[in-house]
């Protein structure tokens, strides 16, 4: 039986996990065994890049905190090594740099298992469709391009017209 102080120890560990899943717009949870330093160091300064928060947890405390989130449809994929990234305000871009990540290991040795937006669950295959729409910024400039190219059109029809004299 553990000792009071790490009974402690846990519970308030379990309560900051619960504070930052409550927090998180999003979050995704993988299976990292087998990469590399070189790989892992690589993906943690794109991570942070995103604005998103990468760290490698127990799947008992994580599984403690779910479960007081509302989250436990996330709870079943919670075996063997799990690293889970959260973001508070992009709910695409753990999705979209894990995914990619995950696609360039060829799923041998980093795997997506699951993640969620809010209080909806995403399976692996949920993740790696989340993955694929761009970052809001992309997004934004997107539809900024598509409504700029009827107005340019429309202003320059009207100049034609001013041209031509016709209107008085």
């Amino acid at each position: 039986m553990p000792s009071e102080k790490i009974l402690l120890a846990k519970q308030q560990r379990v309560a900051e996990l619960t504070e930052k899943l409550k927090g998180a717009a999003a979050g995704v949870l993988v299976d990292y065994k087998g990469i590399t330093v070189e790989e892992d160091t690589k993906l943690r300064r794109e991570l942070r890049e995103a604005g998103v928060e990468y760290f490698v947890e127990k799947n008992t405390m994580l599984r403690f905190a779910m479960k007081e989130c509302g989250l436990d449809g996330l709870t079943n994929v919670l075996e063997g090594t799990t690293a889970i990234a959260l973001s508070t305000d992009d709910q695409t871009a753990p999705a979209r740099v894990l995914g990619k990540f995950s696609e360039a290991c060829n799923g041998e040795k980093f795997n997506l298992k699951a993640g969620f937006i809010g209080e909806e669950i995403y399976d692996e295959a949920g993740v790696k469709k989340l993955s694929k729409i761009p970052s809001r910024d992309v997004l934004l400039a997107q539809l900024v391009g598509s409504l700029q190219g009827p107005m340019q059109k429309l202003a320059a029809t009207i100049q034609a017209i001013i041209d031509k004299g016709e209107v008085a």
